[in-house]
C-alpha cells in the first residue's frame, strides 16, 4: 500500500464513478459531485460500478497521484447510499482505507462518518 501523510482526510465517494475516466476526469467528480478540492491534499476513492475496481486520487503538492486496484475474485465492500444521497461521500479512518483496499468489510472497523458535500461547507 503506497503511504500517504498522516492525518489525510480520506473520502469515499458513494456513487460509481465511470472508470474510463483518468486524472482530468475524477478532478472534475471531486468539484462537481462532492464539492471538494481536488488539490487540497485529500485522498479521495472511488469504484466501479460493477465493484471490482477502485481508483484513489491524491495532490501530493508536485502532481496527482492515482493508485488503481482491480479484485480479481469479489466485490470491495460499499456503501449504497448515505440517507438516500447517491451523491455523498463518507470519511474514512486510516484503517478502515487499508482494509478496504485489502478487501476485508472495512465497514465493521468504525463507524463511517457521513459527510454530503452540502453539509461540508
Amino acid at each position: 500500500m503506497i503511504a500517504w501523510p498522516t492525518g489525510v482526510a480520506i473520502h469515499l465517494a458513494v456513487a460509481p464513478v465511470d472508470f474510463r475516466k483518468a486524472f482530468d476526469g475524477l478532478c472534475i467528480e471531486i468539484v462537481e459531485a462532492l464539492e471538494r478540492d481536488p488539490l487540497s491534499g485529500e485522498l479521495f476513492v472511488f469504484r466501479n460500478r460493477a465493484g471490482d475496481k477502485l481508483k484513489a486520487l491524491y495532490w501530493d503538492g508536485q502532481g496527482f497521484v492515482m493508485i488503481y486496484k482491480r479484485l480479481e475474485k469479489g466485490r470491495f465492500k460499499w456503501l449504497q447510499q448515505v440517507d438516500g444521497d447517491a451523491e455523498g461521500e463518507v470519511r474514512l479512518s486510516r484503517s478502515q482505507m487499508q482494509a478496504l483496499f485489502e478487501g476485508i468489510d472495512w465497514r465493521r472497523l468504525e463507524t463511517p462518518q457521513k459527510c454530503l458535500a452540502t453539509a461540508t461547507r
